[in-house]
């Protein structure tokens, strides 16, 4: 089973890239299976929240939060803080939009935000990060990506959404 963590603030999109990743990993064939769901309480938008995706090629039944994951998703970079590596297992990586670079071959830097500001216009990073995971990961193909979106986005978000998603898929992949 792969296990994502996801870390952002209320209003950031976490969740909703959580259920699309794991969307996205499910519609690909009938031995697919993925489980996603927040962990946040009453707290206001902007508060710290995390979300969690679980793949795998049988039925999930565990439905406990990730404790050691194999990617964690940061849409915030204040959010990362040193012991964000303790919750990786031995080859685990994060992800975090950011403009810093890092020593740390675990840690991958990704400028989500200036991707977003010519993309889609608003500071929204998540479907950013679901192509940078795609193409670091290899779980999903951007089509998968593309078909969730449709799916379970509103129309007019589909087109900025997806072009989001594969500007970012093939950026990383230029710097890889």
């Amino acid at each position: 089973m792969k296990e994502i963590l996801w870390h952002g603030r209320g209003g950031q999109g976490a969740f909703t890239a959580a259920k699309l990743l794991g969307a996205a990993f499910a519609l690909r064939d009938d031995k697919s299976f993925a489980l996603a769901f927040p962990s946040f309480g009453p707290e206001r938008r902007g508060a710290p929240i995390r979300a969690f995706t679980k793949l795998d090629n049988k039925p999930i039944g565990n439905r406990s939060e990730i404790e050691k994951a194999d990617y964690s998703i940061f849409l915030d970079d204040t959010l990362l803080v040193s012991s964000s590596l303790d919750e990786l297992k031995g080859n685990g990586k994060i992800i975090v939009n950011t403009k810093q670079s890092f020593d740390d071959e675990r840690i991958i830097a990704v400028d989500a935000d200036s991707l977003a500001e010519k993309v889609l216009k608003r500071p929204i990073t998540n479907t950013i990060l679901l192509g940078a995971f795609s193409a670091v990961s290899g779980e999903v193909e951007i089509s998968d990506i593309e078909n969730a979106i449709k799916l379970y986005m509103p129309q007019k978000l589909h087109a900025k959404n997806i072009e989001a998603v594969e500007q970012a898929s093939r950026l990383f992949k230029e710097v890889k």
